[in-house]
């Protein structure tokens, strides 16, 4: 699933060739690409067609564009969804689910292409911004928490809320109402960097760990936002169809059994949350009890 560098990239081009450009025509292809949309189809198109994009935003793994109406139109891209901007009568995707036409003549479209069907659209009206100080944010993510690489993001009270968990440091990472944006390959990246294993109680990290991590976890992300992302397989692209190149970067994510490039050691590969986690048996070391063992 796409995570903050990836779902930046998609913003940073849909900023470029999207905004202050009008919707002329909206069409759904596919209704499980607005399921979310609780009014419906015909309801979503009616509320895009003939509204102009005013700015583009994100927020940890979502996106959207601001409307002149006072809405905005919501994506997440889910494990393989798509925003591209395709110049009108190009030959329609595979999988494409909703279709935006751009401009006075359409000579441009953003289309929504979404091959597993996971990632949604929806439009949504815009409400007080209740954990930082944007404008507005869509009502059904206005509990999202900041990301790291948000300005208005306070590392202290992000350190008393980690600390005040009984979780491992995994899991809190992924808590999407303590911190946005970060997912299981850029964790398990910061934790490597940061010489803390997955499965650490958060009450036992000192202020120093959780500083050292926050700064390591920022180095990543902005390392992998300036390659365009991690592009394991076609499914992420940028807004041109093109993919990103930070998997040649990555120092435990994916490299069970390959030497640690810090100490030599074999990288492990645990069970997590129906997922997987990749760290250094030596660099890493286990906590001696986990979160809830006995």
């Amino acid at each position: 699933m796409p995570e903050l560098p990836e779902v930046e990239v998609v913003r940073t081009g849909l900023e470029h060739w999207v905004r202050g450009r009008t919707v002329h025509e909206a069409l759904v292809l596919h209704p499980r690409a607005v399921r979310r949309h609780a009014a419906g189809a015909e309801d979503f198109a009616a509320r895009l067609k003939d509204r102009a994009v005013t700015e583009v935003r994100r927020r940890g793994k979502y996106l959207w564009l601001n409307l002149d109406s006072g809405d905005a139109l919501l994506a997440h891209l889910g494990m393989s969804g798509q925003l591209l901007v395709q110049p009108r009568g190009r030959p329609d995707e595979r999988h494409l689910r909703v279709r935006l036409g751009l401009g006075a003549d359409n000579e441009r479209e953003l289309r929504f292409v979404d091959q597993r069907t996971f990632g949604h659209l929806m439009v949504e009206p815009l409400a007080p911004d209740v954990v930082g100080r944007s404008a507005g944010v869509p009502a059904v993510i206005s509990h999202i928490a900041l990301d790291p690489l948000d300005p208005d993001f306070d590392d202290a009270v992000f350190t008393a809320a980690l600390r005040r968990r009984r979780t491992e440091i995994k899991r809190a990472l992924l808590d999407q109402s303590l911190i946005s944006g970060v997912g299981n390959i850029y964790a398990d990246e910061a934790l490597w960097r940061a010489r803390l294993h997955w499965a650490r109680p958060t009450a036992t990290l000192r202020p120093a760990q959780v500083a050292e991590l926050l700064a390591r976890l920022r180095d990543v992300l902005r390392e992998a936002l300036a390659e365009g992302g991690t592009s394991f397989d076609s499914l992420y692209v940028n807004v041109n169809g093109e993919s990103g190149y930070f998997e040649r970067g990555l120092n435990a994510y994916g490299r069970r059994d390959l030497p640690c490039r810090r100490c030599g050691t074999p990288i492990r590969r645990d069970p997590f949350m129906n997922r997987s986690s990749f760290s250094c048996p030596r660099c890493q070391p286990a906590p001696r009890r986990r979160v809830g063992g006995g």
